[in-house]
């Protein structure tokens, strides 16, 4: 099955920030598309899009807002797909206001809310992929490898201090 993953931001003030799941899609060999549309000025075109994007394979959504970020409760709105919120973290709350406006969903209609800002980005792109690897064993196997790739960066960081300690 050829599917993707949907990118949508809020603005092309986002897209800074999505590079980051724009990478860890990439990294993992998952094929995205993005698309700047808006919960609030164009709720028709957004409608338009899901479901579009639904129909040529689309499996996850991550959507990315600031301010008061209801595209990812918009999204979820139209889809039965796993929708991923990423809040932005601008405006004068630094992304509070985002977070609170993504993560408080009523009862059946879900959410995954990843953490405000650039770590969240990244977040959004690994839970994309371990969403899909439910179904993919081999795209499961990278994102296995990807995880141990990461945990012996951190062992060589600690090999690095353990030296630099020993020669105080």
């Amino acid at each position: 099955m050829s599917y993707f993953v949907a990118i949508l931001m809020g603005s092309d003030s986002d897209l800074p920030l999505l590079e980051k799941t724009m990478s860890t899609l990439d990294s993992l060999g998952i094929k995205w598309e993005a698309k700047v549309t808006s919960a609030h000025r164009t709720p028709a075109d957004t409608h338009a899009y899901v479901k579009d994007a639904e129909q040529r394979g689309c499996v996850v959504f991550i959507c990315c807002a600031g301010l008061a970020a209801h595209l990812g409760g918009a999204v979820a709105g139209l889809t039965c797909r796993p929708v991923i919120g990423i809040p932005g973290d601008g405006g004068p709350l630094k992304g509070h206001d985002a977070l609170l406006s993504t993560v408080m969903m009523p009862g059946g209609v879900p959410v995954a809310t990843v953490a405000i800002g650039s770590a969240g980005a990244t977040n959004a792109g690994y839970l994309a992929a371990q969403m899909i690897a439910i179904a993919d064993p081999a795209l499961y196997e990278r994102v296995k490898q990807d995880r141990e790739k990461n945990a012996e960066a951190v062992r060589q960081k600690d090999k690095a201090l353990q030296e630099k300690l020993a020669q105080r």
